[in-house]
């Protein structure tokens, strides 16, 4: 049975140029970083090059680049990095109702030790105003964290704006922006951020590496601790084979951007026509233009059950979500489209996340389509 992945928000394949050269790498340069000798040497050459590609994909500096051991780790760092780092001068936050929960949890263990936090909420796009975000912000607010591109429903955030109306105001911005990164432009400096988290697995690298980008001048407290790795600031031997791996993820990223948002968007198109070809009744959750991130399509079909279509679909040999896969196995409803539409909707018990990403051909998007339309239908007929 030919089998079809569409959930690559969720986690995406290693690209094979990216397993070549991690092989390499592991076969041949296995030497620690800090050490003096040759081999260490070697090892640190490969960290810097990485670091260097991976600063210039974001237009920042060398030195400005933390590698983590994913998007949880930098956003786990970044938000109590900056709580306990400016504690003195406040102790409230601001985010959104919709964050992955590596940034909701955190700030839920913040509160619990003394911290202020303002869970924003968000209209039926899934997306803030940054006029309730102006209204929020407080004399002792030292910290916003905003997602860029929201993992189950694609909504982009006005990050430019809110990095303007923070501009002079002493909180820090951090972004998490794992799904964005790879496939929109990020320039850190036009959008005034001083913090970014981002996760290689999103981008067709290895899992169990990231980084956090931490705009020079910020400061942070550390997490981890041990030696003087990453500029001090992250303790412990860095991952050389997956941090070249992660380079070289991000070179193939950044040299096939604007290739794959306009593929993406005529996957997503396609999805829909067919689905309208079939006179199937469906909602998107989010928006479909450019407001959203191309590779991410969440629709709702009304008196369907998510449970049994995920179920029909894994039989189809077809692979999707109904949400984040952080709460996979979860019977609690997706919080995304609980701010979205509210605890009743019916789109929390009838929504499907799509995303597509490498080895995927529209001849794949059109097959998927024409499989849920046939799913739906027999749904409704019982």
């Amino acid at each position: 049975m030919e089998r079809i992945y569409l959930d690559h928000a969720a986690t995406s394949p290693v690209h094979p140029q990216v397993v070549d050269v991690m092989i390499s790498v592991l076969n041949q340069s296995f030497g620690n970083p800090s050490s003096i000798h040759s081999f260490g040497r070697e090892a640190r050459g490969l960290l810097d090059e990485s670091r260097s590609i991976i600063a210039q994909s974001i237009g920042a500096h060398f030195n400005e680049i933390v590698f983590t051991s994913g998007g949880t780790e930098a956003d786990n760092y970044a938000i109590i990095g900056i709580a306990e780092a400016m504690k003195e001068k406040g102790k409230h936050i601001i985010t959104s109702k919709i964050e992955h929960h590596a940034v909701l949890h955190t700030c839920e263990y913040l509160e619990k030790q003394g911290y202020d936090v303002t869970y924003l909420d968000v209209n039926e796009e899934g997306q803030i105003s940054v006029q309730d975000l102006e209204a929020a912000l407080r004399d002792d607010t030292t910290l916003v964290t905003i997602m860029f591109g929201n993992n189950e429903v694609g909504t982009i955030q006005p990050i430019k704006e809110i990095g303007q109306l923070l501009k002079n105001h002493q909180a820090y911005f951090h972004t998490d922006a794992v799904q964005a990164y790879g496939v929109m432009k990020i320039d850190v400096n036009e959008l005034n951020l001083d913090l970014l988290s981002v996760s290689a697995h999103k981008i067709n690298g290895p899992k169990g590496i990231g980084f956090l980008y931490v705009k020079t001048g910020t400061k942070l407290v550390s997490r981890i601790y041990g030696g003087e790795q990453e500029l001090k600031r992250r303790a412990g031997t860095e991952n050389i084979g997956s941090i070249v791996g992660f380079a070289e993820a991000v070179k193939i990223a950044q040299n096939t951007m604007e290739q794959k948002q306009k593929l993406y968007q005529e996957y997503k198109q396609k999805f829909i026509d067919v689905l309208n070809s079939r006179h199937i009744d469906f909602f998107v959750n989010g928006f479909l233009d450019c407001s959203s991130l191309p590779q991410v399509l969440n629709l709702s079909f009304p008196g369907a059950d998510v449970e049994a279509m995920l179920v029909n679909l894994d039989l189809a040999g077809i692979a999707a979500s109904s949400g984040s896969a952080c709460t996979a196995g979860s019977i609690k409803p997706s919080h995304v489209l609980v701010a979205m539409f509210g605890k009743d909707s019916e789109r929390l018990r009838n929504s499907i996340r799509f995303s597509f990403g490498l080895n995927n051909s529209i001849d794949e998007i059109e097959k998927a389509a024409n499989e849920v339309a046939a799913i739906v239908g027999r749904m409704k007929k019982v």
